[in-house]
């Protein structure tokens, strides 16, 4: 559209006056140059400007740089002397922490000497524990010898179990490997009060199967050797059964002997059948701690019997308490009579003494007359009044 306009066509009037597109374009020239003077007329200026203040930087600069000299120079000259002072001190100070650290070394010296002695002692005491270990290891490398041996083993169930006896009963009143009608001997028989039964008490349990139990290595084993204590356990129940039970001899009941209280407790845990059955079989298996408490319900047995015994002593010695006591009561009562006759005497005494002082009494209180009256007045008749 633009281009199809002519320069000397008419496109704008103010007023009455016309403008081409020659006339605009003239105008806008004549804009442009003058704003171009303007801003080279500004650029010239600001240049000036600038260079000007890059002269009073400048000057800034160099005064501020003499005045950084100096400040430099003096803090050269304090830093220096701090420098002198600082090392002052510190070769003070140096001393000071070296005397320090020598009395320190000397006291810790003494602390440390002090304390290696109470080291050295207490390792003596642990090279005893030490060796009171050692000695307990062989003693328990010895008791597993012994529970590995089955004879061995059987003598410590026997030495255990005597030893609950020995020490809780009388020495009359149990025998050890003693004879029966049937030829058996077990390991130890108890006389019962008030009756001519024995009572059985059998030492020799079988731990084998027990061991391979507790040293199985996995389950199945497990399982085997829980199968075979299960019947060892039984096979010995019903030895005891059969080889101890004597009717008329021993009692009806016989009891197991378990050595070891973690083997009862398991016994008593996982088998309980097998402990049912044995009670069926009149065996009833009895760990340390159970035949100690059996033994003493056998002590309260015993002396309960004893004094049944001496019941009849007893008896006649109350009889003879009471005679001795009616005798006191009589010579009590005799006592007493004499007792009364003598208070009254004393009372009779008593009245007599009253009397008689009563009349020393009226005596001192009579009025006699003189002797030469007396002798003056013969005719008169000699009379005393007693009032």
């Amino acid at each position: 559209m633009f281009r199809s306009m002519q320069l000397n066509s008419t496109i704008l009037h103010i007023g009455e006056q016309p403008f081409t597109l020659q006339d605009l374009l003239i105008f806008a020239g004549m804009i442009l140059l003058f704003i171009a003077v303007i801003l080279a007329w500004r650029g010239q200026a600001g240049r000036k400007a600038e260079r000007l203040e890059s002269q009073q930087r400048n000057s800034d600069m160099e005064y501020r740089l003499a005045e950084l000299s100096g400040m430099l120079n003096n803090f050269s000259a304090q830093a220096q002397s701090q420098q002198v002072h600082l090392q002052r001190t510190l070769d003070e100070r140096l001393d000071s922490v070296s005397q320090r650290v020598g009395h320190g070394l000397h006291e810790q010296s003494q602390r440390t000497a002090v304390s290696l002695g109470q080291l050295h002692e207490r390792l003596a005491v642990i090279d005893a524990a030490q060796n009171n270990l050692a000695s307990l290891s062989n003693e328990m490398l010895s008791l597993k010898d012994i529970l590995a041996n089955k004879q061995t083993r059987g003598a410590f169930g026997q030495g255990r179990m005597e030893a609950i006896i020995a020490d809780g009963l009388h020495s009359k009143a149990f025998s050890f490997q003693a004879t029966l009608s049937n030829g058996m001997r077990p390991d130890c028989l108890i006389s019962l009060p008030d009756s001519r039964l024995k009572l059985v008490i059998d030492a020799k349990f079988p731990l084998e199967a027990y061991n391979a139990m507790r040293e199985a290595p996995d389950d199945a084993m497990r399982k085997i050797a829980e199968t075979r204590l299960k019947s060892d356990v039984l096979k010995h129940v019903k030895d005891i059964a059969d080889k101890y039970q004597i009717s008329g001899e021993t009692h009806e009941t016989a009891i197991m002997f378990v050595p070891s209280e973690s083997v009862y407790a398991e016994l008593n845990e996982k088998f309980e059948d097998v402990v049912q059955k044995a009670h069926r079989l009149r065996i009833i298996l009895a760990s340390p701690n159970v035949l100690m408490l059996l033994v003493q319900t056998m002590q309260a047995i015993v002396k309960d019997a004893a004094m049944r015994e001496q019941a009849h002593l007893i008896q006649a010695e109350v009889v003879k308490l009471l005679a001795d006591v009616t005798r006191m009561k009589e010579r009590m009562g005799s006592l007493h009579k004499h007792f009364s006759q003598a208070s009254g005497d004393l009372e009779q005494l008593h009245v007599s003494s009253d009397k008689i002082s009563n009349r020393a009494a009226k005596i001192e209180s009579m009025d006699l007359a003189e002797p030469t009256a007396i002798a003056a007045a013969p005719e008169a008749p000699r009379r005393l009044s007693v009032g």
